[in-house]
Order: C-alpha cells, then sequence, then structure tokens
C-alpha cells in the first residue's frame, strides 16, 4: 500500500516528464512518458526509487534494470550510461531521487559502527561495483513516503524535512545496500575521498599519483583498490567521467570547445578524438542528435 501512496502522491505533483522539486532540499521525483535511450550520464552520490516502469543503468558494460522491486544506491560519482528504453504514454516511469548528503550520511554511518549496529549480509562481496541494487524493504518505504508527505506543508518540511531525511539514510544504511554505502561514507573511505575530489576538479589536471599520494597508497595498491571499488582503473574513469559531463553539457547547448575546456581537455582535437572513440560519433554530431531530454540520474 505505501508503494502505491508513494506513486500516487509522484502522479499528483508531476505535470511533465524530467525532474520535478519536492521543496525538501536534495530530493526531485521524476517521470518519463516516453523511451529514452541508455546515454550518457554521472551519477551524484544519490539513491534512484522507481514505484512505476523501469529504469537502466550501465557501468562499465554492467547493466542494472531496476523498478519497484529494487532501488538503486550510488555513494560516489559513478559515469554511466542510463535510460529509460521502455517508457511510453501507456507505461510511464515514475520515480525519486534522493542524494546522499556526506556529511550526514558519514555520521551516521560511524553512529552505527559505534553502537555497535550489525551489518547486513550482501552476496558478491564487499566491493564488486560502483553502484547496487538493493530491495525495498519496509523501513525505506515507510521512510520514503514519510518523507514525500512533507512536500505538502513548508512548514511540515522546514521543521521535519531533515529529520526525516535522515530516517530515510539510516533506513538505507541498514538495508542491502548499507555495508556498501558504508564503507563510501565510513571513516577513512580513501577511494571516496579520491572519487569525491575528482568529480569536483574535473578541470584540473589529475594524475594517478596524484590520486594515489592523496588516498596515502602506493600507485599500484591504489590502482588494485580503485578498480576494485569502480570496475574501472584509475585513468579510464577519469576519462569516462569528463566526456559524459561534456555529452551532457553538450546536449544541455553548450558549445563543444566550451565543454571541451569545462572538463579539463585543454586540446579540442584530442577531445573530440576521444569522444569519436568513446560514443561512436563526433562531439557536433552527438549534439546535433539529442532528441531526447538528458538522464535525470
Amino acid at each position: 500500500m505505501s508503494k502505491e501512496q508513494i506513486k500516487q502522491h509522484i502522479k499528483d505533483r508531476t505535470n511533465r516528464d524530467g525532474l520535478t522539486e519536492t521543496g525538501i532540499k536534495g530530493v526531485c521525483l521524476f517521470r518519463a512518458t516516453q523511451a529514452i535511450p541508455c546515454v550518457p550520464a554521472v551519477y551524484e552520490p544519490s539513491v534512484v526509487a522507481i514505484v512505476s516502469g523501469a529504469k537502466e543503468a550501465v557501468l562499465d558494460g554492467h547493466r542494472y534494470v531496476y523498478d519497484d522491486s529494487r532501488y538503486l544506491c550510488c555513494p560516489m560519482s559513478m559515469p554511466v550510461k542510463a535510460g529509460t528504453p521502455a517508457s511510453s504514454t501507456d507505461n510511464p516511469l515514475y520515480g525519486v531521487i534522493v542524494s546522499l548528503d556526506k556529511s550526514v550520511m558519514t555520521e551516521l554511518a560511524m553512529e552505527m559502527e559505534s553502537a555497535g549496529g550489525v551489518l547486513p549480509v550482501i552476496e558478491g562481496g564487499l566491493r564488486a561495483q560502483g553502484i547496487r541494487l538493493a530491495r525495498w524493504d519496509e523501513a525505506f518505504t515507510e521512510a520514503l513516503l514519510r518523507l514525500l508527505q512533507l512536500g505538502a506543508s513548508q512548514t511540515d518540511t522546514a521543521v521535519l524535512g531533515d529529520a526525516r531525511l535522515r530516517e530515510l539514510y539510516y533506513a538505507i544504511l541498514k538495508g542491502e545496500a548499507g555495508i556498501f554505502a558504508r564503507q563510501a561514507f565510513g571513516a577513512g573511505d580513501a577511494i571516496a575521498r579520491t572519487i569525491a575530489h575528482v568529480s569536483s576538479h574535473l578541470d584540473a589536471p589529475i594524475s594517478i599519483d596524484d590520486m594515489a599520494t592523496r588516498a596515502g597508497m602506493s600507485r599500484a595498491a591504489f590502482h588494485r583498490k580503485f578498480k576494485q571499488v569502480t570496475t574501472m582503473a584509475p585513468i579510464q574513469f577519469v576519462k569516462s567521467m569528463r566526456l559524459n559531463n561534456a555529452a551532457m553539457k553538450i546536449a544541455g547547448g553548450m558549445t563543444v570547445n566550451e565543454a571541451a575546456m569545462d572538463v579539463g581537455y585543454a586540446s579540442p582535437s584530442q577531445f573530440s578524438r576521444e569522444f569519436r572513440r568513446m560514443y561512436g560519433q563526433s562531439p557536433r554530431q552527438w549534439g546535433d542528435s539529442q532528441q531526447f531530454p538528458m538522464e535525470m540520474g
């Protein structure tokens, strides 16, 4: 019943495709009534929950399909391809994106560790990929509904918003993706800190040695650990983050040269070569071909 209430809440408050603000910081509703092919996107730290239809995400060749049975947890910035290939007016997609606030998640993760919280058991090892799907459990569903219900009142949102958001974060950390998220937000996660730095400094020169130094590891150890966490080698990750960000900027109307400079390419010709190698067409062709709204997460 709670999922149906969440779905109805989204239907009542979205009158167009794309994102709709809720008034709660970091929480957006979204709707899609047309098929959107998987296109380059960057998932920022967030949880994406679908209550009708299905979404797809592809990370380094691994395909994830999630719907109202499993939500997606992405605790670190990740370059993906994502879309809603099955959406239509007869089969609309409704969902919620909740940004994960690093300071609050870290505080909660540390409190849970201090309190001796039991870690949830997950299959496939602790670090198998940069994103994870988790079952919609009762705690997550109820916390999400309670959070969204605040949007109907500015006063309720102002007074209770932070507490309800914290309740949802706690449900995530206790759920199937909990240990995965707790590793990313727990104290001392060097890879997560490095990824956060890369994500916010794409326009600056980045080398493996710099990344390893920031993480406090040798180059070899950092390379091994980074690939374990993200499935990608560090330089491949940086290149994917830059090109995906550039593709989104170009689709949003930015010129090719501006997008290239914005993500750290000093040479437009190098940018065009690497873009074509990644996506099979030139940046200009890519921009001209975009007839769908860019991915909303």
